[in-house]
């Protein structure tokens, strides 16, 4: 178990106790960490009512990532509790109903343009505010962000899949210049995870079967937010991957470098039998 005792995390876009966010907050809490989190607008009751079922309570602040103005006023609201930041998670994600589901040729712009701010700008524009205390650190600071592999393209994630392409290459970009400060940034991509956020996308129950029948490892999309992605999120956040920066691990049952997963040995199987009951 990684003890994180004394240090002081960040997290953003816990919505609710089932969200992945919460469940890195409360493996924060249990590694003896101190947490705050961020939520907006009417969420942030349901938020609050979330953070009050962490092992402690956890203050929420206000940033609607649709907002520049909105980071700075966070990074202050940090700054005036806490004197420095060992790290950030980035659970921000986001795209209008017809920026995805199948809508990619005839989504307006502007709603392109939205998925784009919300999951990928947002990256950027908290890493940055936060930069001079995560720098205070002691570790320099971490920022993980949570991805989906945006390698491939994906019926129905549509400009979220863009977006998440687009997130890949700004965290390569922050490491880089945020480097020389000692401030750390990475991503974990994961599979289909049993969220709200997770249930919008139209074609989920698809890419869960797609998960569940290839996997290497199996896939649970209901205990994968505790059970899988947890566990990689701490990890980067601790300076136990103090030499890692620019990465994406890919917390996701194997997918990422299956190929044709375990259909193919199936169909292999099949076709075997089918010769051996042929002669």
């Amino acid at each position: 178990m990684i003890r994180l005792s004394g240090r002081r995390y960040l997290v953003t876009g816990v919505l609710s106790g089932d969200s992945i966010a919460w469940h890195i907050a409360h493996a924060l809490q249990l590694a003896d960490a101190e947490v705050m989190l961020t939520s907006y607008g009417r969420s942030r009751r349901i938020t609050e009512l979330a953070a009050a079922d962490l092992p402690r309570p956890a203050e929420v602040l206000e940033l609607d990532a649709s907002r520049p103005e909105d980071f700075p006023l966070l990074a202050s609201a940090v700054g005036e509790r806490w004197q420095c930041l060992d790290g950030v998670v980035h659970a921000i994600a986001g795209a209008p109903p017809d920026a995805i589901g199948g809508t990619f040729l005839t989504a307006p712009a502007q709603s392109a343009e939205a998925a784009f701010r919300t999951s990928a700008v947002s990256l950027h524009a908290l890493a940055t505010a936060l930069s001079p205390l995560l720098v205070r650190s002691p570790g320099r600071g971490s920022v993980v962000g949570l991805d989906f592999d945006a390698s491939v393209a994906w019926p129905g994630y549509d400009w979220m899949g863009v977006a998440k392409a687009a997130l890949e290459s700004v965290c390569r970009y922050l490491a880089l210049y945020l480097g020389p400060q000692g401030i750390r940034v990475n991503l974990v991509a994961t599979g289909p995870v049993e969220t709200v956020s997770g249930r919008g996308v139209s074609t989920f129950e698809a890419l869960n079967r797609r998960w569940e029948h290839d996997a290497p490892l199996g896939w649970n999309s209901a205990a994968a937010a505790a059970d899988v992605v947890v566990g990689p999120v701490l990890f980067l956040l601790s300076e136990l991957a103090r030499g890692i920066t620019g990465e994406v691990i890919h917390a996701d049952g194997g997918m990422r470098g299956a190929g044709m997963g375990l259909a193919a040995r199936d169909d292999h199987d099949l076709a075997t039998d089918r010769a051996t009951k042929g002669s």
